[in-house]
């Protein structure tokens, strides 16, 4: 199994608009940051997941060279991570079919109003264009669910007055946009080899996500063999957080391919 980040980066980007700080006028691709989602791939590239549809969902498929996906897994709703959707259409038009989605309840509700051209099944769109045909799967939080021909164990955990829903497949835990790790979720991660966390920058605790230092103490607590930071801000330069980060921890970038060890 294999996990391509395709995007990084939190809901402003790196680089932010406007802004002239070094990382953001960096020459170092690594701190070129899109917005969050990934890919889970099968060993053979027979089978795939995308993890989220942020709005350069497009520009991230076209550079990883993504031909298909199997499914889609929602970690929650905020438009850093579905405002993308609209770039599903193409899989549906060439396929010819739905493409399966999976989303917690309350995420799927906020789809279904946010996206309802979409999700309407009355309405149709103009003879001659279409829309993206989506076939949204509510999970259940406590039981594991197949998405794409991988059994996923949903982790749930805080963000801010939400929850969003990372996972663990195998031997990969996966967790973004997440403050703490609860007990129910610590016990679901326990045992990866292979972990992803999300980490805004250094200091100055943020209410609803990891900053650095908190990411680290949590990858201690789970005991993953090399864990994987994300949903990083221009705050953070590649370089610089790599060289400061402990052995079995390290900064994603956008594009990087990792193998998952069985």
């Amino acid at each position: 199994m294999k996990l391509r980040f395709l995007g990084t980066g939190t809901s402003f980007g790196v680089p932010v608009v406007g802004c002239t700080c070094d990382v953001c006028r960096s020459d170092d691709p690594r701190d070129r940051r899109t917005r969050h989602a990934a890919l889970l791939e099968s060993d053979d590239a027979a089978r795939s997941v995308l993890i989220d549809t942020p709005p350069e969902l497009r520009q991230q498929l076209l550079a990883a060279d993504v031909r298909r996906i199997d499914a889609v897994w929602f970690t929650h709703d905020h438009a850093d991570h579905t405002h993308g959707i609209d770039d599903l259409r193409v899989f549906s038009v060439r396929l010819r079919q739905r493409v399966p989605a999976f989303a917690a309840p309350e995420t799927a509700d906020s789809l279904r109003r946010k996206f309802r051209y979409i999700f309407d099944q009355d309405y149709r769109p103009p003879d001659g264009t279409s829309k993206p045909e989506i076939e949204l799967q509510e999970f259940d939080p406590a039981q594991p669910v197949v998405v794409g021909g991988f059994t996923m164990h949903p982790v749930e955990v805080p963000h801010g007055d939400m929850r969003v829903y990372g996972f663990r497949v195998g031997n990969l835990g996966y967790v973004t946009d997440g403050k703490m790790i609860p007990e129910r979720a610590l016990a679901t991660l326990k045992g990866v080899r292979v972990l992803v966390l999300n980490a805004l920058w250094f200091g100055n605790p943020h209410p609803t996500h990891f900053n650095v230092e908190e990411a680290i103490e949590t990858a201690r607590r789970i005991g993953a063999e090399q864990t994987y930071l994300t949903h990083l801000t221009h705050r953070l330069r590649h370089s610089t957080l790599a060289a400061a980060l402990p052995a079995g921890i390290q900064p994603a970038h956008d594009g990087l391919l990792i193998d998952i060890p069985d």
